[in-house]
């Protein structure tokens, strides 16, 4: 019966956040009629180490039918913040690459969005997303969010509510999602996931929520494996070089992620199910991203419900908040609430 409570109140507090099991995507007359004779036009907020990697692989003189009839027009690179902002080299090479590929750099959303038909968002800082991705919004296009979604958990419920506002589709996900071998966890190779175990690189940026930054990987893949939603409470335990979060998922499930932020560091985990014990495998490069994102801009629907979306920023945050309590166990809800 507790389970049940603690389950009923987590999805009551998400819905009063303004996110509920879906997101009520606009029509899809954009689309409609000649999707597969006229190319579709994406525009990308932010330099990255994505924008380059997506630029390169849709803008290429052969595509993969499944990222096929797509382009990227422009690209508008606002000025970032200093402590995370990339090397003005690293820059300066992707700006002229992405020219090299007739791509065109502009100086505001406003010209983007004229030259769009779909964004993406691949601001590397969380923290000016909603100033960036509400044009988008208020102009009615869907729109792929790079991790993170916000540099908080207010922040991400604030862009979630939005999207859902102004009835736009969102879709936001890592790449680890992807992995092969999760995706193969989560349509069953080992029958029901009675626990899972995933780590990856860790680092910390001070303005952000811890995970985040970059342990929202190996989350994500933790997330992947375990089914979905569902996770109640997590517990922390922090060191300079090694975060270990547990969470407990309904019916006493156990998922734990490690971040690593020392010695070897890489992505995988291990799932144990009903049937069989299986490794996650590891990252597999861009692509494996590229084609739901791709999916997702051709049906206006997120190959993920935004509800586990949102359990997953809830988990880090609930994450952080059990570092600063010393390590005590803390309720994805009461998170949530807070964040409302």
């Amino acid at each position: 019966m507790k389970n049940r409570i603690q389950r009923r109140d987590f999805l009551r507090t998400a819905s009063l956040a303004g996110i509920g099991i879906g997101l009520s995507s606009m029509s899809q007359m954009l689309f409609a009629n000649d999707a597969s004779q006229k190319k579709i036009r994406i525009g990308i907020i932010g330099l990255s180490v994505h924008t380059e990697a997506f630029s390169e692989m849709l803008n290429a003189e052969v595509v993969d039918a499944d990222i096929a009839g797509f382009r990227v027009v422009a690209i508008y690179h606002p000025k970032g913040n200093p402590d995370v902002e990339f090397k003005a080299e690293m820059l300066a090479d992707w700006a002229a690459k992405a020219k090299g590929r007739g791509i065109e750099l502009v100086d505001s959303v406003d010209k983007m969005l004229a030259m769009s038909d779909v964004v993406m968002l691949e601001t590397n800082d969380g923290r000016p997303h909603m100033e960036q991705v509400l044009p988008v919004f208020k102009a009615g296009k869907p729109v792929f969010i790079d991790k993170p979604i916000g540099a908080n958990l207010k922040e991400v419920v604030q862009i979630l509510n939005a999207a859902k506002k102004y009835k736009v589709p969102v879709f936001s996900s890592s790449s680890l999602r992807y992995v092969s071998g999760a995706q193969e966890i989560r349509n069953g190779k080992v029958g029901k996931v009675l626990g899972a175990e995933a780590y990856s690189p860790a680092s910390l940026q001070a303005s952000h929520t811890d995970m985040y930054w970059y342990g929202i990987h190996g989350v994500e893949s933790l997330y992947t494996i375990m089914g979905g939603v569902g996770c109640q409470q997590v517990t922390r335990t922090s060191t300079q070089d090694t975060d270990v979060i547990v969470g407990t998922w309904e019916g006493g499930r156990i998922g734990v992620f490690r971040g690593l932020r020392a010695g070897t560091r890489g992505y995988g985990g291990t799932a144990f199910g009903e049937k069989g014990i299986a490794n996650v495998g590891t990252f597999e490069g861009y692509r494996r991203l590229l084609v739901p994102v791709a999916e997702f801009f051709r049906t206006q629907k997120s190959p993920v419900d935004l509800a586990e979306t949102l359990e997953i920023y809830a988990f880090m945050e609930a994450a952080d908040e059990s570092k600063r309590l010393g390590g005590v166990p803390v309720t994805l809800a009461s998170v949530l609430a807070k964040a409302n």
